[in-house]
């Protein structure tokens, strides 16, 4: 018998009580976003404070407006993320049933949806206020990391967008669906933790990256090389964990087992490899820009 590891014995809820024949509960993923965003809002705090980081040792927003910034910013993130999910993801589901479009409660959202809505809400944030663009999106993109990491180590938590089955010893058996998925013939039904690769790739590696290039080595000076470094790191980071990651069940047919969003003769994308493609060439081209600045 082949090694595999048992899912953990973690429930998804921290805890839960019921008041008046309600129950309330505090879930793992609820609380990832929560530290998540206060992490992110302290260390772009730290760095507004920091002037020798920036041009001309001068911050490109005060404490106040990273503040209100951070307001938009948790706007862009839900309405982007659920807009991108409807549209990249379930399109024809959706048109069919508008109705639950709204009902974010029920799941479904898009981290490169999420993006497009930042960066919407910091364009208009800064377009309004008078703040440099490009500084304030190298400030934003430091943030990010403590959020990826702690979401998909939430998403393991949850048992969901598991990878795809492998025979590998660090394979995990995974409860619920995803263990229906392999079929009744299969012995063991382990697959990737794919939600910890990305934790490590796109919250640790990347985080710490982006961290040690704007303390140490000065990268904030130079506009856009942070956000640039982290739209190709991420879009890197993805692209490859999207070879381990099982692809939503829209896009796996008979003839189509890996869920390939667009192939021609059994070679292709998934959706998430399709959508971060732009990223790293858009990160390349930022990284290019900024080094001949």
């Amino acid at each position: 018998m082949r090694a595999a590891i048992p899912f953990p014995p973690i429930s998804p809820d921290i805890f839960s009580v019921t008041l008046f024949g309600l129950d309330f509960a505090l879930r793992w993923y609820a609380l990832a976003y929560i530290v998540g965003i206060l992490i992110g809002w302290r260390l772009a705090l730290m760095a507004v404070k920091t002037a020798r980081l920036w041009p001309e040792d001068k911050s490109p927003m005060s404490t106040a407006q990273v503040e209100d910034l951070l307001t938009m910013v948790i706007l862009g993130v839900i309405v982007g993320g659920r807009i991108g999910y409807v549209v990249f993801y379930q399109p024809a589901y959706y048109l069919a049933h508008p109705a639950e479009a709204l009902m974010i409660w029920q799941g479904g959202m898009s981290f490169h949806g999420g993006l497009l809505g930042v960066i919407a809400a910091g364009l208009y944030f800064c377009t309004r206020n008078g703040v440099p663009k490009l500084q304030a999106a190298d400030m934003m993109a430091l943030a990010v990391a403590p959020g990826l990491l702690l979401g998909r180590i939430a998403n393991f938590i949850n048992a969901e967008l598991w990878g795809r089955q492998t025979d590998m010893p660090w394979g995990v058996i995974f409860p619920g669906q995803a263990a229906q998925e392999c079929g009744p013939l299969i012995e063991i039904c382990a697959r990737h933790p794919s939600q910890l690769y990305e934790a490590a790739l796109e919250g640790v590696l990347l985080g710490t990256l982006l961290l040690w290039l704007a303390w140490r080595r000065g990268a904030l000076q130079t506009p856009g090389l942070v956000m640039g470094t982290f739209f190709a790191g991420y879009g890197l980071a993805r692209f490859i964990v999207e070879f381990f990651r099982q692809p939503d069940a829209q896009f796996i047919s008979l003839d189509n087992p890996l869920g390939l969003a667009l192939q021609t003769g059994g070679y292709g994308f998934t959706m998430g490899q399709l959508l971060s493609i732009p990223m790293i060439l858009l990160g390349i081209w930022f990284i290019l820009r900024a080094r001949k600045a």
